[in-house]
C-alpha cells in the first residue's frame, strides 16, 4: 500500500457542502418551478452545444490521435504507477472500465440509437434513403461514433497518465485540481479557488451524470416489469427498483474497488457475453456479423468526416455534442478510477485497452442489439419502430426481444444487466467523488455510501415531481462539460511531456 493511501486526510468540507448544496438546490428548485429550471437547462444548454460544440469535437478526436501515437510510440512501453506488474487482471480491469461507462446506456441506447439513425438518416448522410438496404451501414456507423474510439479516448487515456504521475510519482491527491498541476504546481492544492473549482464542477457533472441514468433506469426497467411480468409501471414501482439499484451500489461502495465494484463488473460482463452469445445464435447470426464488419468498414472510412461534421448545428446539439457533453463529464471522475485501478500497467496496455479494445467492444454489443432490431424491421416493418416512437427506448429493447425465440428470458436478462451496470457506475463514481473530498484512495466508508445514497435519493425525489426533471438534470452534465472540458485541454500537451519524463526514469530512452 503507497503512502498516499495510508494518510489521513482531511475532508474537504467546503468542496462537499458547494457541490451537495447545489444537488440539493436543483432539487428544491424543480418542485417550486419545474417549467422555469427546465427552460433554464434549456437555455444554458443551447448556448453550449453553439459555443462549445466545435471545440469538443475537436477536443475529443486530438485526444484520440495523440493517446495512439503516444501508445505505438517508445514511450508506450513506459510503466504506470510505479508498480512493476498489474495489479488487475486483463479481464478484470477491463470489465470495471466497460461496465462504469456503459451504464443503461449501453442497453437501451444499443437498441434505440441504430434504429433511430435507421429511420432518419443522419444529415451527413441525406443522399441515403432513410429505412433502406442502403442506410443500415450509417446508421450503424453513426451510433459507433456516439459510442466509440473518441469518445472512450476522452474517458481515460492522456489525463490518466497525467493524473498517475503526479499521484504516484509525486504523491499528490487523486483529484480533479491534479490534472492542472503540471501548469500551476503544488500552489494549486492549497487553498486554491480555481482548484476547488475544478473539484466542484467534476463532482456536480458526474452527479447529473449518475443520477440521471438511475432515474431513467427506474423508468425503464418499470416498463419492462410491465411487458414482462404485467407489473404496473407506478411512481412505487419506480421507486423499489431505484432503493434495490441503490443497497447493491452501496454495499458494493462500502465494500471497495478490491471486493465489491470488480466482482458486480464481471458478473455483468460475462451476463453480457451469454446474452449476446445467446442473441448471435437465436437471431440474425450471419446478418449481424455482414453488418458488424460493413459497418465498421464505414465507420473508419468516414470516421474523420463524422467526428469533424458541423452543417447541421439543431441536430449535433441532439445528438454528437449532446453525447461528447456527457462523456467529458464523466472524464475526471472516470479518469481517478482508471487511474485506481491501472497500477502496473504500460502507457500502450491503457491507451489499447481504453481506446481501441473497449469501444470495438461496445461497437459489436450495438451491433448485436440495435442491428438485430433493425434487421426485424426490415422483415416486418414497424415491428420494433412502432415501440419507439410511442414508448421510447425501454420498449425498443422489449420489442426486439419479442421477435426472438425465448424472447421473455432475454428480457429478464436485459432488466437484469440493466440494473447491474448502473449499479457498478453508481458505485464506483461514489467511490470516486469520496476520493475526491478525502485526498486518500481508501475514503471513508460512509462517505462513499452516502453518495450512493445521495444518488439514489435525487434520482427518486426527481421522479416524484416529474419524468422531465430526470432529463433536465441529464442535460445538464452537457453545460457543467463547459468547464470540465477546460481542464482536460492542458493533457494534450501536459501527458506526452510527462510519458517522455517518465521514460527517462525508466532507462526507456537514454538520459541526456
Amino acid at each position: 500500500m503507497d503512502e498516499s493511501t495510508r494518510k489521513k486526510k482531511k475532508l474537504d468540507w467546503m468542496t462537499l457542502f458547494v457541490s451537495g448544496g447545489l444537488l440539493l438546490l436543483f432539487v428544491i428548485a424543480s418542485i417550486f418551478n419545474e417549467k422555469l429550471v427546465g427552460k433554464w437547462i434549456s437555455d444554458s444548454f443551447s448556448f453550449t452545444a453553439k459555443y462549445f460544440g466545435a471545440y469538443w469535437q475537436v477536443l475529443l478526436l486530438v485526444m484520440f490521435v495523440i493517446g495512439l501515437i503516444l501508445a505505438f510510440s517508445k514511450y508506450g512501453k513506459v510503466r504506470l504507477g510505479k508498480m512493476e506488474r498489474p495489479e488487475n487482471s486483463n479481464f478484470r480491469w477491463i470489465s470495471m472500465i466497460l461496465c462504469t461507462l456503459l451504464a443503461s446506456g449501453g442497453v437501451f441506447w444499443a437498441a434505440a440509437g441504430p434504429m433511430y439513425h435507421y429511420l432518419t438518416t443522419p444529415p451527413l448522410f441525406t443522399g441515403i434513403e432513410e429505412g433502406t438496404v442502403s442506410a443500415t451501414f450509417p446508421a450503424m456507423a453513426q451510433s459507433y461514433l456516439h459510442w466509440g474510439f473518441s469518445a472512450w479516448a476522452s474517458l481515460g487515456t492522456l489525463t490518466v497518465i497525467v493524473l498517475m504521475y503526479a499521484h504516484y510519482h509525486k504523491g499528490y491527491p487523486l483529484k480533479p485540481r491534479t490534472f492542472l498541476y503540471p501548469m500551476f504546481g503544488k500552489k494549486i492544492f492549497k487553498n486554491s479557488f480555481l482548484g476547488s473549482l475544478a473539484d466542484i464542477v467534476s463532482i456536480i457533472a458526474t452527479a447529473a451524470g449518475t443520477i440521471g441514468p438511475i432515474g431513467f433506469l427506474g423508468l425503464q426497467v418499470g416498463y419492462g416489469l410491465e411487458a414482462v411480468w404485467g407489473i404496473s409501471n407506478t411512481f412505487t414501482t419506480q421507486s423499489l427498483i431505484i432503493i434495490f439499484l441503490v443497497v447493491i451500489a452501496s454495499i458494493s461502495a462500502a465494500t471497495g474497488i478490491e471486493r465489491g465494484i470488480q466482482l458486480l463488473s464481471r458478473v455483468n460482463v460475462s451476463l453480457v457475453v451469454v446474452l449476446m452469445a445467446t442473441m448471435l445464435i437465436l437471431g440474425p447470426t450471419l446478418y449481424i456479423i455482414d453488418l458488424f464488419i460493413g459497418s465498421e468498414a464505414f465507420y473508419l472510412q468516414n470516421f474523420l468526416t463524422m467526428s469533424l461534421y458541423r452543417v447541421d448545428q439543431a441536430w449535433l446539439g441532439s445528438w454528437t455534442i449532446f453525447f461528447w457533453g456527457w462523456f467529458i463529464g464523466y472524464g475526471p471522475m472516470m479518469a481517478i478510477f482508471i487511474s485506481r485501478i491501472s497500477r502496473g500497467r504500460t502507457i500502450r496496455e491503457l491507451i489499447i485497452a481504453v481506446s481501441l479494445i473497449a469501444p470495438i467492444v461496445s461497437n459489436f454489443w450495438f451491433t448485436v442489439v440495435g442491428g438485430s432490431g433493425i434487421f426485424y424491421e426490415r422483415e416486418n416493418p414497424g415491428s420494433v419502430s412502432t415501440a419507439l416512437n410511442e414508448s421510447g427506448m425501454p420498449a425498443t429493447v422489449m420489442a426486439i426481444m419479442d421477435q426472438i425465440p425465448f424472447g421473455i428470458v432475454l428480457a429478464i436478462g436485459f432488466i437484469i444487466v440493466s440494473v447491474i451496470f448502473v449499479a457498478t457506475t453508481a458505485d464506483s463514481m461514489s467511490y470516486t467523488v469520496a476520493v475526491t473530498l478525502s485526498g486518500t484512495n481508501e475514503p471513508n466508508r460512509f462517505i462513499r455510501v452516502f453518495w450512493a445514497l445521495m444518488f439514489g435519493g435525487v434520482a427518486v425525489s426527481l421522479l416524484a415531481i416529474g419524468e422531465e426533471s430526470v432529463g433536465t438534470l441529464q442535460n445538464f452534465i452537457v453545460v457543467t462539460a463547459a468547464p470540465v472540458s477546460l481542464l482536460l485541454l492542458p493533457s494534450l500537451w501536459d501527458a506526452p511531456r510527462l510519458a517522455k519524463q517518465m521514460a527517462k526514469e525508466q532507462n526507456i530512452i537514454n538520459r541526456k
